[in-house]
């Protein structure tokens, strides 16, 4: 069920709100510890490909360096306003997204793995590549469902455009897990 609810309704929304448009954005990560207390940038470009599929790539942040494509769940909260994007990565990572449309903002919870998180460099590649892929299922198996790093980020939308953009083009059938 990859839209929820899958209605009428809904599924004209997702065609005129989502269906092809790519948007690149950038979370401002606050001053911590882990950033040795500077502000920073971190790039994510996502492509709503279909109404069953993302892809996506990373350019900026400690997960910099990935480019992948998941079966993913879009929910409708308003139509032409708010939607949530839901998916589950191959390292073990669960990944949730709310576009508000209107106001240009991305939120996200980010449920990392232990190994995706304390591995991040592994993490990089392209999924189209079965090493990187075979490397990201390792991932997974690092740690147990206890020790995810929950990660909760707002992003503003830089440029929102639809299309492909610089991001390649997937096949439906193609594995995802």
């Amino acid at each position: 069920m990859p839209l929820n609810p899958a209605t009428s309704e809904t599924t004209t929304a997702f065609k005129s709100d989502l269906e092809d448009r790519h948007l690149i954005y950038d979370y401002a990560v606050q001053p911590c510890s882990s950033n040795n207390g500077r502000e920073e940038k971190w790039r994510y470009e996502m492509w709503f490909y279909s109404a069953s599929r993302i892809v996506y790539a990373i350019h900026g942040g400690p997960m910099a360096g990935r480019k992948n494509f998941q079966a993913a769940t879009y929910q409708c909260i308003r139509p032409g306003e708010l939607w949530q994007v839901n998916w589950l990565e191959e390292t073990g990572t669960i990944c949730s997204l709310v576009y508000d449309l209107p106001r240009g903002k991305i939120t996200t919870l980010l449920g990392f793995s232990r190994g995706h998180w304390e591995r991040s460099e592994e993490a990089r590649g392209d999924k189209r590549n079965p090493g990187d892929l075979e490397r990201w299922r390792g991932l997974a198996r690092i740690g147990d469902q206890r020790e995810r790093v929950l990660l909760s980020e707002q992003a503003d939308i830089v440029e929102d455009f639809w299309g492909s953009g610089e991001l390649e083009g997937i096949e439906e059938e193609w594995e995802t897990m």
